[in-house]
Formats: structure tokens, C-alpha cells, sequence
């Protein structure tokens, strides 16, 4: 039994094989019986799959829906911004110490030029408006946190409650806000209050 492979896209994955990002074919197959080097009997479609320009080896189709490491790097700075303009629009706005913590956030995820207002124009063109921002955060996490391992979503959840904390105990409209996080990286409610509960306040 041999599968004759035809190429019908390429594009660039994460090679599983290699641990990096690599070009890849798209291939789908036919199976056949094949006699003393002669194809007779056709035995149906093989299982597309995926194959690595580099390492040569095929994976499942499945395996070009991991993002590259580029481009998983730049949804996790995404996150970042995602999360601090929430806290921000949960009631951070009026605290320094919170802009200043949301900022320092971003700068460390990869915004090296993040200012101050930049973030309050950015709240300012959503109208500060504490269920778009919601909304828009959700879209951001959404195609993310199925690639985040659980110490990773964690991390964002924690991200927040850092800029929720740095002036003082959590507000109502920021406990709202962090429970809604947990709830979009899909941790459960225990856990987020654990982890909340568990979160240094900034002295």
C-alpha cells in the first residue's frame, strides 16, 4: 500500500519536529495497492497532513493551527494591552500609581515607547466604556488562550490584579473586572479568587 502525495498550499507553522518556526507544505494523499511496482486497485483518500521543509517530517493538518513564535509573541503583547486597559477602564484612570503600573506592564511585554497618553487617548476613543473595553479583550484572548499553558494565563490574570492593587485594595468595578478575566482565560472561579486573594498589594 503506497499514498502518492499531491501539494496544495504551503505557508509557515511551528515545526513540532524541529521546536521552531519552519516552511511547510500542505499535502493530501490517495492511497493505492500497489503490485510489483504497479499501481491496481485504489484504496481511497489519505489524512492531509503537514509537512516540514526543514525536517521533512509530515504532521497532522491540525499541526499549522499552532501559531509561529512570532506571531504568538505578538498576541501575548496584545494580551498585555488588553488587560491593562481594562483595569484601567475598571476604575485605574484617576490613580497614577496605576497608569504607572500599566505602563511598566507594557514596556516589559514589548512596547518600549508606551506612554501614559497614549492609553488614556486609547480609553478616551473607546469613551472609557468599561463593556467595550470587555468586549475587545475577550477578542484578544479568545485565539490565545487555547496555545497559553495554565501558568501562563495565570500570569495575565496576575498582570492584572498588579495594576488593580497598585493604589490600594481592589474596588468593586475591579473584583468585576479581574472575574471576568479569569472567566476569558478560562480559569476556574476558585482559582481566580485564589489567585486574587493571594495577589502583594503595592506598599
Amino acid at each position: 500500500m503506497r499514498t502518492a502525495w499531491t501539494t496544495v498550499g504551503d505557508g509557515e507553522f511551528f515545526c513540532p519536529g524541529c521546536g521552531g518556526d519552519r516552511n511547510y507544505e500542505r499535502r493530501t494523499g490517495r492511497r493505492r495497492l500497489v503490485v510489483l511496482g504497479l499501481p491496481v486497485l485504489a484504496r481511497g483518500s489519505a489524512e492531509p497532513v503537514v509537512a516540514c521543509m526543514s525536517c521533512r517530517t509530515a504532521f497532522p493538518a491540525t499541526a499549522a493551527d499552532q501559531p509561529t513564535t512570532t506571531r504568538l509573541s505578538a498576541m501575548l503583547r496584545d494580551a498585555v494591552h488588553s488587560v491593562a486597559l481594562s483595569m484601567l477602564a475598571a476604575g485605574g484612570t484617576d490613580s497614577r500609581a496605576a497608569r504607572d503600573t500599566a505602563v511598566g506592564a507594557l514596556r516589559e511585554a514589548g512596547y518600549p515607547d508606551a506612554r501614559e497618553e497614549q492609553l488614556l487617548a486609547l480609553l478616551a476613543a473607546l469613551g472609557a466604556d468599561s463593556v467595550s473595553v470587555e468586549v475587545a479583550l475577550h477578542e484578544v484572548l479568545t485565539p490565545l488562550v487555547p496555545h497559553l499553558a495554565p501558568a501562563g494565563r495565570e500570569s495575565l490574570l496576575l498582570l492584572g490584579a498588579r495594576i488593580a492593587l497598585a493604589d490600594g485594595p481592589y474596588q468593586v468595578a475591579e473584583q468585576a473586572a479581574l472575574a471576568s478575566l479569569g472567566t476569558a482565560l478560562r480559569l476556574r472561579a476558585a482559582e481566580v479568587e485564589r489567585l486574587l486573594a493571594g495577589a502583594p498589594e503595592r506598599r
